[in-house]
């Protein structure tokens, strides 16, 4: 038979033990939740200048096809503005970057947090 020390001392060690798992878990949860946090806000984020880009293209297919200078505007009546009721501004020039766009679960079909 153990003595009463022994059994303090294996019952400290077992709750010790038991304790550095469950942090140990809760910590993983956390870094798991914090990174697909972070790709989807990235994702929504790349989706936004995709759709920036999308937007400038379109205008610039646009204005390339009319021959007219895409910043021009109507005023309420219908008829083109003038300086006097709407003034127009002159966008600045936007690069535009030529990039494959890529499936996520086509790149990495195993990663976590992927819905299905």
């Amino acid at each position: 038979m153990i003595g009463k020390f022994e059994a303090n001392k294996d019952l400290i060690q077992e709750l010790t033990s038991s304790g550095a798992r469950r942090v140990g878990n809760i910590a993983g949860i956390i870094t798991g939740t914090v990174a697909e946090v972070t790709r989807e806000v990235g994702e929504w984020i790349t989706d936004a200048i995709e759709m920036n880009e999308a937007a400038a293209a379109a205008r610039r297919d646009s204005a390339a096809e009319s021959g007219k200078d895409s910043t021009e505007r109507m005023d309420d009546s219908g008829g083109r503005a003038t300086p006097e009721t709407n003034p127009t501004v002159t966008p600045r020039p936007v690069d535009v970057v030529d990039a494959d766009v890529v499936d996520a679960e086509t790149a990495d079909p195993d990663r976590p947090g992927k819905h299905t």
